[in-house]
């Protein structure tokens, strides 16, 4: 394969990524939702340490398991101030 090659490959996964984290983010919406309506919290941090280590667990690597958990600190993150941001509004 070409560099060019890899680059269109980069490019369709850099795609499905977008696709998923905005997926995750719709689900995690709903999750507010019901955490208003339930008067919960938006942190949990005991599911957060959940969703780390069950990805650290899946991670077949090359990323090693900090990365991993960077990645996700920072989806989870942004998912968090989505529904902060949101569930204000309802």
């Amino acid at each position: 394969m070409t560099i060019d090659d890899l680059r269109i490959k980069i490019d369709d996964l850099d795609r499905q990524l977008l696709k998923i984290f905005n997926e995750r983010a719709e689900v995690a919406l709903q999750i507010g939702e019901i955490k208003k309506e339930l008067g919960l919290a938006v942190y949990d941090p005991s599911r957060e340490k959940r969703i780390f280590d069950a990805m650290k667990a899946a991670n077949p690597g090359p990323l090693d398991d900090g990365a991993i958990v960077r990645m996700f600190e920072r989806v989870i993150d942004e998912s968090r101030r989505l529904e902060r941001i949101r569930t204000k509004g309802l």
